[in-house]
């Protein structure tokens, strides 16, 4: 086994004191305190840990050899890298209600052992080809006859609620976890529905009457869910979840977004043409990992991904990412990750001292990132100058493939029908300029049957 000898704490893992997470050397590592010593040997010894691993549910790991720590250090553990970590308020509707459903199926599995999830934060979930797993493995504890679920609660809170308003009351609402951290307060979710959800019957007891019974004893000592509960009634709220989260639906709309490749005024020679010209540039800078923004449905992320290599699939519109992970899900795609990305507004760092959960650009850079037909939104529809978007994608990237779209392009002529044109730098001559402050230009290609030019270009900060 390994020595680990240094350490830097991950600012997401200070809350357990079973334990945190730590970087040496560009590893992630998982420290296991004493204080969750029985839990860990028993999560081990009893086979859940295989039986989960063995599901794809739990994230797996190797054990290292200890080095010293400050706190009373039991174990360390290495788990198997994450390719790319996602936040809740970046997931599509169907990744929330699969990270649901898993969280779920875990607690079922693991009353079968003898232990039940503390936790059930929608934080703990990841994405790995396409399928949500448990990442934190200090989330179990020995099950005491007679407990309820002391993770229903947050359950609810990162899960139910959140899935519930983004069904029957706004796709948009998922952004409130943004806001509320800890998950949606159940009061204000119950205020939010629409009144005809009171009359489901689940939505009603999880959503409605929880938030009142919280409320009744917000000034109480005890909890409601201080309640005992056999194993058998606890097996049968857990199902009443499942059924409540698999009730919950959203099909994406036709919006101008998820259907682009449907009314683009792109030739299918064109179209053709373009996924020939980004194989060739992916081909020819081989990245370990690619960011492809303003994605749409994912055509040219795929490109990258059945390359083998790690794409995560940005876009704006709820429907396409949704159309997109379902495909991903659908197909058991590899090495592809839809999330839902404002570029104006991305992702911030968010929590404890601003350190708990990364922004966007914490997470990068990337070696690659794709950007076509988004310049002109950005540039025209944004007002964003076209010196602050190449700065913007030299921060975010080593190399970066990207189109620049024209003002006789209809697509462009669409945007300025509606608006005086005051953007007289918006020109191939300006973009070069500008980007070539940040980047060098490799290569460019032009579209056929298009006025549409693609450009390789280099970040000059890369040797």
């Amino acid at each position: 086994m390994e020595k680990v000898e240094t350490q830097q704490k991950i600012g997401a893992s200070f809350r357990d004191p079973s334990g945190f997470i730590f970087e040496d050397g560009g590893t992630i590592y998982r420290q296991i305190n004493l204080v969750y010593k029985a839990n860990y040997d028993h999560l081990i010894d009893s086979g859940l840990y295989q039986g989960l691993v063995d599901a794809g549910l739990l994230i797996p790991h190797i054990e290292q050899a200890p080095a010293h720590m400050e706190e009373p250090c039991y174990k360390i553990i290495k788990p198997k890298p994450v390719p790319f970590i996602s936040f809740p308020y970046e997931w599509c509707f169907s990744q929330l209600k699969q990270a649901a459903l898993a969280t779920l199926e875990i607690q079922k599995k693991a009353l079968d052992f003898g232990m039940s999830l503390k936790d059930a934060s929608a934080y703990n979930i990841q994405f790995i080809d396409s399928r949500p797993v448990l990442i934190d493995t200090l989330s179990f504890e020995i099950y005491k006859e007679g407990s309820p679920w002391i993770a229903y609660r947050q359950f609810c809170q990162h899960f139910l609620a959140p899935l519930a308003l983004m069904s029957h009351t706004d796709i948009r609402l998922n952004q409130l976890l943004r806001i509320f951290i800890d998950g949606i307060p159940l009061d204000l979710a119950s205020k939010l529905l629409p009144w005809h959800t009171s009359f489901n019957f689940s939505l009603l007891a999880h959503i409605h009457l929880h938030a009142k019974s919280q409320k009744h004893y917000s000034d109480k000592r005890k909890d409601v869910s201080s309640y005992k509960m056999g194993r058998i009634r606890l097996l049968g709220f857990i199902d009443s979840l499942e059924k409540a989260v698999k009730k919950l639906k959203w099909p994406p709309g036709n919006t101008e977004w998820a259907d682009y490749y449907d009314i683009t005024n792109y030739t299918d020679e064109a179209l053709e043409h373009k996924k020939q010209i980004v194989s060739g540039f992916l081909d020819r800078v081989g990245p370990k990992n690619v960011w492809d923004f303003g994605a749409n449905t994912g055509i040219f992320s795929r490109l990258a991904s059945r390359r083998g290599i790690n794409t995560v699939s940005f876009d704006i519109d709820p429907s396409a990412v949704e159309k997109n992970f379902i495909e991903s899900l659908n197909n058991s795609e590899a090495n592809l990750l839809p999330l839902v990305i404002d570029l104006t507004n991305p992702s911030s760092d968010i929590g404890w001292n601003n350190q708990e959960r990364a922004s966007l650009h914490r997470r990068g850079p990337t070696d690659l990132a794709i950007a076509l037909a988004l310049i002109h939104h950005l540039a025209i529809s944004n007002n964003v100058p076209l010196r602050s978007i190449a700065e913007f994608f030299g921060q975010y990237c080593n190399w970066l493939i990207i189109e620049f779209v024209p003002k006789g392009d209809d697509k462009v002529k669409i945007l300025l029908s509606s608006r005086q044109d005051v953007f007289p730098d918006y020109t191939e001559d300006k973009f070069k300029e500008e980007f070539n402050s940040v980047f060098d230009i490799i290569e460019t290609a032009q579209i056929k049957n298009s006025q549409r030019t693609v450009y390789l270009m280099k970040n000059r900060r890369v040797n």
